[in-house]
């Protein structure tokens, strides 16, 4: 199913394949394959929006081609979308779009008027509205099984803080209207729940 959407853009199987091996690397939890083909989904619900749906859908594919739990684990995944993608035969500013809405993802925070980085960043975060919310935060902290329990409930409660300051989690209209009150109300129960034990 995956690597049909990737060929869908036209791009070489084999990329998309060595592509698909990262996504399955084991030490992932929730950055796996299921959330490659969520994102995706998501981008596919809101592609309307978007400037360039195809330069977004190549985004998701590497907004967390390169996941080890790490601060630069964004900025490592835009340099090999910005390795790759030229041999793939795309033009320098596509390339440059696709490595500049990677980066997004390390905060979420889009300047007003970007609809790619919109469509991208709230099909990424629409997991914080879905019923598998508890799931995905058991996986999360799996993939940070590195980091002690104190210092991750300080710093997961800190990236609940930086999502709830935002003045909208979701930019685009559809997601603001379908995911915008639940991921609120999950993310706020879960600060909650955090903050009771710091």
């Amino acid at each position: 199913m995956a690597l049909a959407r990737w060929v869908s853009l036209g791009l070489d199987e084999s990329l998309g394949r060595s592509l698909l091996d990262r996504w399955s690397e084991p030490h992932r939890r929730y950055h796996d394959l299921a959330h490659l083909d969520a994102v995706l989904s998501g981008v596919d619900l809101l592609a309307e929006h978007a400037d360039d749906p195809d330069l977004v859908r190549l985004a998701a594919w590497y907004h967390d081609a390169v996941y080890r739990g790490r601060p630069d684990d964004e900025e490592q995944s835009a340099l090999l979308a910005e390795a790759e993608l030229p041999a793939a035969g795309l033009d320098a500013a596509a390339v440059a779009e696709v490595g500049r809405l990677v980066r997004l993802t390390a905060g979420h925070r889009t300047s007003p008027g970007d609809r790619n980085g919109e469509v991208l960043c709230d099909a990424d975060l629409a997991i914080l509205a879905s019923d598998g919310y508890d799931a995905y935060v058991a996986a999360v902290r799996e993939e940070y099984r590195h980091v002690p329990e104190d210092a991750f409930r300080v710093g997961r409660a800190a990236v609940l803080r930086n999502l709830l300051a935002l003045p909208n989690l979701y930019r685009t209209p559809l997601a603001r209207e379908r995911w915008e009150a639940v991921a609120r109300e999950n993310l706020r129960l879960e600060l909650e729940a955090r903050s009771s034990l710091l």
